[in-house]
């Protein structure tokens, strides 16, 4: 069985990785979602992608804050894609997570998306274009959710006046 892995540093990463999650139900695409932290629970982290790989994980989503160390301690334990999400938290709100997590020594690739929510969605975005490489029926599930999303703005712009005034 094909699926994705969400792994969380923690429960508070719940609020924003259930955005990821959505997404994947919208493409009926299986996952599963752990908490495991690479400095607290270094073990299970380390235990749990071993297992994942033989149940047949094809992407692992590591959301974490502040040091964000989880995704390349992931990517340290597979050859599978892994995309980190840094998330917001501590002093430096999220920055100090971008730099963790997209500050990877060559070899050993995290894909990086952006703090928070807009990475959420997108980890599960990726994920689905790495599966849909495989994946005829996914892939045509992709193009369509494109079409729909060009056909809205289309129609926003559409209920929009824009006037352009040039005050001399």
């Amino acid at each position: 069985m094909e699926f994705i892995s969400i792994i969380m540093g923690s429960k508070t990463d719940w609020t924003i990785m259930s955005e990821c999650t959505e997404i994947l139900k919208q493409f009926d695409v299986k996952y599963e979602v752990i908490i495991s932290s690479a400095h607290r629970t270094p073990q299970r982290t380390k235990e749990y992608v071993a297992e994942a790989e033989k149940k047949g994980v094809q992407v692992f989503i590591a959301a974490a804050g502040m040091a964000a160390h989880l995704a390349g301690a992931i990517a340290s334990q597979t050859c599978k894609p892994v995309i980190g999400v840094p998330l917001t938290g501590g002093a430096l709100d999220g920055l100090d997570a971008l730099l963790s997590t997209v500050q990877m020594p060559a070899g050993m690739p995290v894909g990086t998306l952006a703090i928070g929510k807009a990475g959420a969605i997108n980890a599960a975005y990726m994920a689905i274009q790495i599966l849909s490489l495989k994946n005829n029926d996914l892939y045509q599930k992709l193009l369509e959710d494109r079409i729909q999303k060009a056909k809205k703005i289309q129609s926003d712009s559409q209920s929009i006046e824009i006037k352009i005034s040039n005050p001399s």
